[in-house]
């Protein structure tokens, strides 16, 4: 019997709670070990004026310390503009920025090592807001433009025009094990372990900062304690220097940071703010769409570029509009940098469209849930996304997937009990909504959409699996060990995943854009079904034609054989028991300077009810129940996606509620700690949580039918946030403005301004 689609346990669960599961920072410490620590510049802006490490040198097990004069290959790296020093040059750019690094015998000599080396900085004005950065035209991309019909003609015959202004703040990532990395000079090349998203990304940037080639280098990812894209690109310099202090030494480095310096040196989420209009006509049909989208993007590029391009093709969610008008553009300001975090700009979008709906709602008196129905993507010719792409009627699940959840939750009945109870009550209310999703999958950067898979088969039966994806926690190896048994025909347990690594695979992409599963799993069938073809013209003399792979026999109709029996004589025979997998995404393609194309292979959809009950008197508030229905397609390992759905959309909870990223007049981060940034615990889950996956969908074109899951249900939340403004609302009808996060202090503002 096949394990495909069929719930299973995560392939590290038994590890993880034995403690059995090795992270970077749990392997065997080798001889010589060095730690390393940075120094920071303290300083948001400014012109470094000198350097000294004279006493830092002399504080015991201090072995070394390097400045960006030290480095001899390229002092520059980042994921695709290479524009982040690994050591600051002339300047320094935000507080934290790495200035000088010590190598010491102990983690404790370290940071005495960096205590002791002074930096004299002449500071200089730093840019402190989004707002002084678009002021002073501080601008860190081209501007993206997505256009279609007559925007302004179709704002000026609207039936009601709406105007507003969406805010949203940043989020850290908040991963279980902090950025770590360590690296050994083996024969003359360098072996590095890291907790990285990006295992090639590493390889190539410590190739280029040491003047070495890329096959000198070596990057293994055991797995991740968590990533949610923060260890996309911002695990590099962490890889990097821990790299430098092995070459330069020649002994081992380790890199681990605490908490406190991870949260204060790398990036989370852009804050974005989105200026918008938009038209109605008078059966809530939105005809039109002007927004304006400015991006916080930190001190350096980093992938705010196709951050804010996400962005931008998410910006209509599940809604055609007809005529538009999109334009985004990401400025620099003096804090840390702002990257990879799930979703990957399309919350930021989301956002948006999600309260200009609300807003056309209010100004023509109708339905919010009503309203957004109406506005679902549906039959040509209301199937092409703002950029081009059509979007088949047949694999739309959005009217369907409204349908089923509007019934299974009892909304209607639901919110007439809410209204009731809300007119009894004066101290709490009740708020309920309901909002839909529709995201695309597929790196947006065509080239990216390719993966790689290593398959070996030993003469007694057992495999050996390999492929460029990385696991942190997803349940990728999961997924990847049931494809891996269904092609062969064994159970799982005869096979062994290895750890990934860039000596087995090259040139893999990220493990991102929750497309792990679609492009490993593609890339892992392939290698199989070389390896399995190879074998059959063996069985089938023995067992006849035609044989199958199943449950660890060959079965034709002469007989079976073990799994194993036939490795053994495909050896004798001398027919090859390894292959190479290989996939490339088809048809994904854009322009982004004509705005348009086709940048997603598909589409995942879904939607979520959720009612939340509102103290007036504090502002905190509690997730009462929460439906949501939500496309895998045919999924690959169903108790795997129940999981990250339950887990994106608390995570995306936190987002629009609890989770703020503050700074100080200085632009030095103040929350960086979980006493001082506030992450979802576990009486934060809602108490009824319902989730379920949309059942007789397959997905045609991807592995074995099935969607992916990590990024989309994430946005789910923001059925979180519209119902707290409903709650809110009951308190009083005098307007309010509740954006994320919605913390208890802004909820109660929200409440007072409704009350008055």
């Amino acid at each position: 019997m096949s394990v495909l689609h069929k719930p299973a346990p995560h392939a590290s669960a038994s590890l993880h709670v034995t403690g059995g599961a090795r992270y970077v920072d749990d392997l065997p410490r080798p001889a010589g070990l060095l730690h390393a620590c940075v120094v920071e510049s303290g300083v948001a802006a400014g012109r470094i004026v000198s350097r000294d490490a004279t006493k830092a040198r002399q504080v015991p097990g201090v072995v070394a310390v390097l400045f960006a004069d030290d480095i001899p290959g390229s002092p520059l790296v980042g994921p695709i503009v290479h524009d982040e020093p690994v050591l600051a040059l002339d300047e320094v750019h935000f507080p934290a920025q790495a200035v000088a690094v010590v190598y010491a015998e102990t983690p404790e000599a370290g940071r005495a090592g960096a205590a002791a080396v002074v930096v004299e900085i002449e500071a200089t004005e730093p840019i402190r807001t989004l707002g002084e950065a678009l002021a002073q035209k501080q601008v860190l991309t081209t501007p993206h433009v997505i256009q279609r019909g007559d925007s302004p003609a179709a704002l000026a015959s609207a039936h009601v025009t709406v105007d507003g202004t969406t805010r949203n703040g940043g989020q850290d990532h908040f991963y279980l094990e902090t950025q770590a990395a360590q690296a050994t000079v083996v024969d003359g090349g360098i072996h590095v372990v890291s907790s990285t998203q990006h295992p090639t990304e590493i390889q190539k940037m410590v190739a280029s900062v040491l003047a070495l080639p890329a096959n000198a280098v070596v990057c293994e990812v055991p797995r991740l304690g968590g990533g949610f894209g923060g260890k996309e690109s911002q695990a590099t310099n962490y890889a990097v220097l821990a790299a430098l202090g092995a070459q330069v030494t020649g002994r081992p480095v380790r890199f681990v940071v605490d908490r406190d310096h991870d949260m204060r040196q790398t990036g989370g989420r852009h804050p974005f703010w989105t200026i918008w209009s938009a038209g109605f006509d008078a059966d809530g049909r939105i005809t039109a769409l002007d927004a304006r989208v400015h991006c916080d993007g930190g001190w350096i590029t980093d992938l705010t570029g196709p951050i804010l391009d996400r962005a931008l093709f998410h910006l209509d969610n599940a809604y055609f509009i007809e005529n538009l008008h999109l334009v985004g553009q990401g400025y620099r300001t003096n804090t840390k940098s702002k990257t990879a975090f799930r979703g990957f700009g399309g919350p930021q979008g989301m956002l948006v469209i999600e309260d200009v709906m609300d807003a056309g709602a209010a100004a023509l008196g109708l339905d919010p849930a009503e309203i957004r129905r109406r506005n679902f993507y549906g039959a040509a010719p209301r199937d092409r996304a703002p950029y081009g792409q059509v979007i088949p009627v047949e694999h739309n699940r959005l009217e369907r997937i409204w349908s089923e959840l509007f019934d299974s939750s009892d909304f209607l009945a639901r919110r007439l009990i809410i209204d009731k109870a809300n007119e009894r009550t004066r101290f709490t209310k009740r708020g309920l909504a309901i909002t839909p999703l529709k995201f695309g999958i597929s790196f947006t950067a065509s080239l990216l959409n390719q993966a790689g898979a290593l398959v070996h088969v030993y003469t007694d039966g057992s495999v050996q699996l390999n492929h460029g994806g990385t696991e942190m926690g997803q349940g990728l190896y999961t997924k990847m060990l049931a494809i891996c048994a269904d092609e062969l025909g064994v159970p799982p347990g005869q096979i062994r995943h290895m750890a990934t690594a860039t000596d087995k695979v090259p040139n893999t992409s990220a493990t991102a854009a929750s497309s792990g599963s679609d492009l490993n799993g593609q890339a892992v069938k392939a290698a199989c079904e070389h390896i399995r073809e190879r074998m059959r013209p063996i069985a089938e003399e023995t067992v006849g034609a035609p044989a199958t792979f199943e449950d660890g026999l060959v079965v034709g109709p002469d007989g079976h054989m073990a799994f194993a029996d036939l490795a053994t004589q495909c050896w004798v025979r001398q027919v090859s028991l390894s292959a190479t997998g290989f996939y490339a995404t088809p048809g994904v393609a854009y322009d982004r300077d004509a705005g348009h194309g086709t940048p997603f292979h598909y589409f995942a959809y879904g939607a979520a009810v959720s009612e939340v009950e509102v103290d007036g008197l504090t502002g905190m508030h509690r997730v009462l129940r929460v439906d949501i229905l939500h496309d895998c397609g045919d999924s690959l390992v169903p108790s795997v996606d129940v999981g990250q759905v339950e887990g994106g959309f608390v995570q995306g909870m936190g987002w629009v509620t609890c989770e703020e990223v503050l700074f100080d007049d200085d632009n030095r981060c103040i929350t960086h700690g979980p006493s001082t940034y506030k992450i979802p615990a576990v009486g934060d889950v809602p108490v009824d949580f319902r989730v379920h996956l949309l059942q007789r969908a397959p997905q045609p074109g991807v592995v074995h039918g099935s969607k992916a899951v990590g990024e989309p249900p994430f946005m789910l939340a923001m059925s979180v946030l519209h119902a707290l403004r409903n709650a809110v609302s009951a308190f009083g009808d005098s307007g309010f403005d509740l954006p994320a996060p919605a913390t208890p202090e802004a909820i109660l503002r929200a409440v007072e301004s409704a009350k008055t």
